[in-house]
């Protein structure tokens, strides 16, 4: 081993700061968005985009501009082979992105407390509440927010195992036969959001000494661990909540009300433990990546505004206010802001952006520009379902009454 090359114990712990980075608000909401698509479609569709999204992170952390260049981000590198255009373009998508990931958090702690708890309070009360708090740690510097996060993190795992625990003696069953595969496509935006981890690999490039063996493995590990954490929770929702019930209690009303999966389990599973165990993992998930996050958040608002904006006020107010307002105005936008993220935001700038870097890179008629390209034309899929969503042209919904009618082949 050279002296340059990291040590096993630092490529474990960088791949676990990626997983930190990936499970957030995905993770509780991509049950309840796939989940009306059948059981074989949500999983297949989980090992294909994870594989994906991992390897457009590959592609990023092969990017010589990172190895030259010590403080690169995303803009600079995308400007460097790209050109201005890719530079602005990458800005407005890593906005789009980090605004709507804070937006969402917000929107989720909010919904998961007054739908789990009944508290006294509308739901902008309780996000101005939480965005008090949790703002103020993600504020008070890097000392505090690493060892936060650390904590937070140590704590996120422990509550994960035991929310499987406890969900496991309620699992009842699924029909893998069931799918709807024209209400899949509208869950591909969260799909995207639930894999991303591209905005900690050019950080995590320069803490392993730019080695392309350790990155590769930190970058598989880490987002091999956070996918195991995500389709294991998917499926052990998918094996407790009905898709649809007369009782309400199902996937589709918490797709309709835009709850997190965790609010019809606490429903259904009457339990106290139960109950604190999942909004206390609701809470932690979503408050780690909401630290890293903001702190993303203000350190890219200094690097784009350069010597325009030197005000530590200013650049706090730029960070903090408009996912506050958004989501004071919008406190169940929860899913959607989700959708938006995934579809317009991390599906550009992490999908189709990498698939063009590679076009570009590319010789004619090479295996890597013809990669290139379906990785742009599946991102393009995201982007336009999206699009139609927003926009009112595409309108997927649930299929009501094909699973009010289907039968299911219960598991003892």
């Amino acid at each position: 081993m050279s002296a340059d090359t990291p040590p096993a114990s630092k490529i474990v712990s960088t791949a676990l700061v990626l997983t930190g980075y990936m499970v957030g608000a995905g993770i509780l909401a991509l049950p309840v968005n796939l989940g009306p698509s059948g059981f074989i479609p949500a999983l297949c569709g989980a090992v294909a985009v994870w594989f994906v999204m991992t390897c457009t992170g590959l592609i990023i952390s092969r990017q010589p501009f990172l190895v030259q260049n010590e403080n690169a981000d995303m803009p600079s590198l995308f400007e460097s082979v790209l050109g201005k255009a890719g530079k602005w373009f990458s800005v407005a998508a890593n906005l789009l992105i980090l605004y709507g990931l804070l937006t969402a958090y917000l929107a989720g702690v909010s919904t998961v407390a007054v739908q789990s708890f009944h508290v006294p309070l509308p739901e902008w009360g309780v996000l101005i509440i939480y965005f008090c708090v949790i703002t103020l740690l993600t504020s008070l510097g890097d000392a505090v927010l690493r060892r936060g996060n650390a904590i937070l993190m140590v704590a996120m795992w422990v509550l994960f195992a035991l929310l499987l625990v406890l969900v496991v003696p309620h699992f009842e069953g699924v029909d893998p036969g069931g799918m709807d595969m024209s209400f899949f496509t509208s869950g591909l935006p969260i799909l995207v959001v639930a894999f991303n981890f591209h905005n900690v690999v050019p950080t995590l490039c320069h803490s392993l000494n730019n080695d392309r063996a350790a990155i590769n493995k930190a970058i598989w590990l880490g987002s091999g661990i956070g996918f195991l954490m995500t389709v294991s929770w998917t499926i052990a929702v998918l094996l407790t909540l009905p898709v649809e019930s007369s009782s309400g209690v199902d996937i589709i009303h918490a797709f309709n009300a835009g709850l997190p999966a965790t609010v019809p389990l606490n429903r259904l599973i009457h339990s106290r433990v139960f109950v604190n165990v999942s909004i206390a993992f609701s809470v932690v998930a979503m408050s780690t990546s909401y630290m890293g996050t903001g702190a993303g958040l203000m350190s890219f608002i200094r690097d784009v505004s350069g010597e325009r904006l030197r005000s530590r006020c200013a650049v706090w107010l730029l960070s903090f206010m408009p996912p506050l307002l958004v989501g004071v105005l919008y406190p169940n936008g929860f899913l959607g802001a989700l959708n938006v993220v995934g579809g317009l935001g991390i599906g550009t700038l992490f999908g189709i952006l990498p698939g063009v870097l590679l076009i570009k890179q590319g010789a004619p008629g090479s295996r890597r520009r013809f990669l290139g390209w379906l990785i742009v034309a599946f991102f393009t899929v995201v982007l336009l379902v999206e699009c139609g969503q927003e926009l009112g042209m595409l309108k997927i919904s649930p299929d009501v009454e094909y699973w009010s009618h289907h039968s299911y082949n219960f598991v003892e």
